[in-house]
């Protein structure tokens, strides 16, 4: 996997230094996988058992507290990252580009299984407007309890535009 992996990065015309120095760090995609959620269009958001069940604590403690906390994205194979930043390619970004909001392909924290991308009903896609919902007040005071870290604020040492929606599950050690 490692040197197919490589290769495709090659392909893509990513630039190794580049990727060493954001000290990006290369995720293996979770062995075990389980629906976290069911959205209302029927699409099946897959995680880690141990952060699909935080991610339901979660979601029912801001359900009690009024806010609706809504699946936009959770894990995303290697294969469906690649096809991503091809789709992006062929619509004309440069690479460059593309690796400030899409991780290189092995290198996303969706591989992972404890990657969410949090929407709600005030903003059902996901972009920076995010901020302004009391989802994201609420992320931001609660979800730490439930072991979830939002991964890339503004100025982020990792190199991603501020992602007020992605949320990663980091059990308690």
């Amino acid at each position: 996997m490692d040197n197919n992996l490589d290769d495709v990065i090659s392909r893509l015309g990513i630039d190794r230094a580049h990727l060493a120095a954001r000290h990006l760090v290369r995720h293996e995609e979770a062995a075990e996988l389980v629906i976290a959620e069911v959205g209302a269009d029927g699409c099946e958001y897959l995680m880690r058992p141990d952060a699909a069940h935080a991610w339901q604590a979660m979601k029912t403690a801001a359900a009690l507290d009024g806010v609706t906390l809504i699946a936009g994205s959770a894990f995303r194979s290697i294969a469906r990252q690649i096809e991503i930043i091809e789709k992006k390619l062929a619509e004309g970004r440069t690479i460059d580009d593309i690796l400030t909001s899409i991780a290189a392909p092995g290198y996303s924290e969706h591989h992972t299984g404890r990657a969410i991308d949090i929407v709600s009903v005030d903003v059902p896609d996901i972009e920076e407007a995010f901020e302004g919902t009391a989802a994201f007040v609420w992320l931001k005071v609660n979800a730490a309890r439930f072991g979830f870290v939002m991964s890339y604020p503004r100025g982020n040492a990792d190199g991603y535009v501020y992602e007020p929606w992605h949320w990663c599950y980091h059990p308690a050690v």
